[in-house]
């Protein structure tokens, strides 16, 4: 109901509804490159190297951008942002149209869409906090995170359906069609929105944008909640082998779609909890609840690694995927209880550490898995539980910095 009410607000609607579309076209584009990546060059290190051209900027503009990211934070910039995303995806089926494939078109528009993305997502979470009152943080925060969850389920079946009657390159069409409607909506809502005031005054000198380290030098609660955040994400690159496990566990009946299976009980489980989490005010809670829900899913990894049966693969799977949007929805909501200024920041430290610890974990993770899948799905459930476990017990003494993560 919470979701419900916040939707009603035409601006919240305006903004969920193009950015839902946005990240469904982002999707199925993830599922192209891909694709083309493998088809272009029938090389698996070629397909690793576009994940690390897309997330690499991410990091660059987390060590160095900090004054980008400050700057583009009003609505009417974020659509600059996305216009320029729209020219960047819709390039690349006219290089292959008029040029052939090209494996250095692939990195390019990847590395040209992690740069902007890398701009735009920490904005985009700071601004949409300010379309709403103080007690609603939690639910817009928590309809974010919806977003994201109901994409990953869709897009890779909206686009297995389109393949059937498109090539893989008219995805990067339909994605920037996606981008231009974003660009729609967040040029209306800048003409709606009064400008916060991380949007420089015009003849005023603007102040310098705080570093990441100054701002989390003085929030220790927050700086280890983000900590464990990305290494979280990092052992969370496990996953990853799921289907070696699979083949390991259930023999010749483990198949393409017992995999789908897998991963669809694991997407459901993740948008049935958040509908719960967006709404309940402890769920998720810095320290204690945040904590608690990373213990949760170290421990559902190493029963996944335990399962014997497909039953059991099904009901961890939902089960796992269940804990995942307390964790995040309890910690976008501490991190959008600060000012604006200080949001950006913080919100772009987390994005930084988060995507560099999930590409390490992308191309180390799956490599443990090779000498047993089963004992490292218990090793990295054992090591997110320890951690989780001693991130709450350095956090929990400290000041909660006067904000309430429920």
């Amino acid at each position: 109901m919470g979701y419900l009410k916040l939707l009603r607000d035409g601006n919240v609607a305006l903004l969920w509804s193009a950015q839902t579309l946005s990240v469904l076209g982002d999707r199925m584009y993830a599922l192209a490159v891909m694709w083309l990546a493998w088809e272009t060059s029938h090389s698996a290190l070629l397909m690793g190297a576009v994940s690390v051209a897309e997330s690499l900027p991410y990091l660059l503009v987390g060590l160095a951008g900090r004054r980008l990211v400050t700057w583009t934070a009003g609505f009417g910039r974020l659509a600059a942002v996305d216009a320029a995303r729209t020219l960047v995806v819709a390039a690349l089926p006219v290089l292959w149209t008029v040029s052939g494939p090209s494996t250095a078109a692939l990195l390019a528009v990847a590395a040209l869409l992690g740069l902007l993305g890398a701009v735009f997502e920490p904005c985009l979470a700071s601004l949409a906090v300010d379309l709403v009152p103080a007690d609603q943080v939690r639910q817009v925060s928590g309809l974010m995170d919806l977003m994201r969850r109901t994409a990953q389920i869709t897009g890779p079946g909206a686009a297995a359906l389109l393949l059937l009657v498109l090539p893989e390159v008219r995805l990067y069409a339909l994605d920037a069609a996606t981008f231009a409607v974003s660009v729609v909506a967040l040029a209306v809502l800048a003409r709606r929105v009064p400008a916060t005031r991380t949007i420089p005054t015009p003849g005023v000198a603007p102040t310098r944008p705080p570093r990441a380290r100054e701002l989390l030098r003085g929030r220790p609660v927050t700086t280890w909640m983000i900590a464990l955040h990305g290494v979280g994400q990092l052992l969370y690159g496990i996953t990853l082998a799921v289907p070696a496990l699979l083949a390991v566990r259930l023999g010749g009946a483990a198949t393409g779609s017992v995999y789908a299976w897998t991963a669809a009980a694991t997407g459901v489980g993740a948008v049935a909890a958040n509908l719960l989490a967006g709404n309940l005010r402890g769920a998720g809670r810095v320290p204690g609840g945040y904590c608690a829900a990373w213990a949760a899913q170290g421990v559902l990894l190493a029963a996944l690694g335990a399962a014997w049966t497909m039953p059991q693969f099904i009901v961890v799977s939902v089960a796992f995927g269940a804990a995942s949007p307390v964790a995040a929805i309890g910690l976008r909501t501490h991190l959008s209880r600060f000012a604006s200024e200080e949001r950006v920041g913080l919100m772009t430290a987390d994005q930084t550490w988060v995507r560099t610890a999930g590409t390490a974990g992308t191309l180390l993770m799956p490599a443990l898995a090779e000498g047993g899948p089963e004992a490292a799905f218990g090793a990295a459930g054992a090591g997110m539980g320890l951690v989780s476990v001693l991130v709450w017990a350095v956090a929990r003494g400290r000041s909660h910095e006067g904000l309430e993560g429920g």
